[in-house]
């Protein structure tokens, strides 16, 4: 069985077909016209910081900065961080200056597309989307989908995957629903 890419493109949209055996088992359509940022990782630069507001605008190269408030920085999200929580002997979330600084390279994730004259939404907290798997380099924990309900099979997913990952692997993995039916092959 030979696997095989299509592509075709044109002005208006481009489209990709993945055929295993001479049949389509994907076909990906991205339109110019409806082209998003969502999802786009960068390595952007802190242009100002906002302490009043809890957050900073991060150039990414586009024609507006892009907006990063404290809630969507990693670091203030990650295990052991108050995350507003009201548990007395809690320590007080960081404040954003002392997390960012201007002129400070920062990787960011697109998380809203501009809208009029609002800059891009972004997250510290970054996520690759394949088929089967969602990887989280900074969340080293496994996930699995909610709609596999059947927990011998949710446990048997997670052993597969987690034989398969290298010992020295820091980052996490979400399984997706289509991971369920997946063959050993598309592992």
């Amino acid at each position: 069985m030979s696997d095989e890419i299509l592509v075709n493109v044109t002005p208006q949209e481009t489209r990709v077909a993945v055929l295993s055996a001479g049949q389509v088992q994907e076909l990906v359509i991205e339109r110019a016209a409806s082209r998003g940022l969502v999802g786009n990782i960068y390595m952007g630069k802190v242009a100002r910081v906002l302490p009043g507001m809890q957050s900073a605008f991060v150039e990414i190269g586009l024609e507006r900065a892009a907006f990063l408030h404290v809630a969507d920085i990693w670091e203030h999200r990650k295990p052991g961080a108050n995350n507003g929580g009201t548990a007395a002997n809690a320590e007080p979330a960081k404040p954003i200056e002392k997390i960012l600084a201007e002129g400070q390279p920062v990787l960011v994730q697109v998380l809203k597309d501009p809208i009029g004259t609002k800059g891009a939404r972004l997250s510290t907290q970054l996520s690759v989307a394949g088929r089967l798997l969602v990887y989280l380099p900074h969340d080293p924990h496994i996930g699995i989908s909610q709609r596999i309900e059947d927990e011998a099979g949710r446990a048997a997913l997670r052993e597969k995957l987690r034989e398969l990952l290298p010992a020295d692997e820091k980052g996490g993995f979400i399984l997706r629903t289509l991971a369920e039916g997946a063959s050993d092959r598309s592992w």
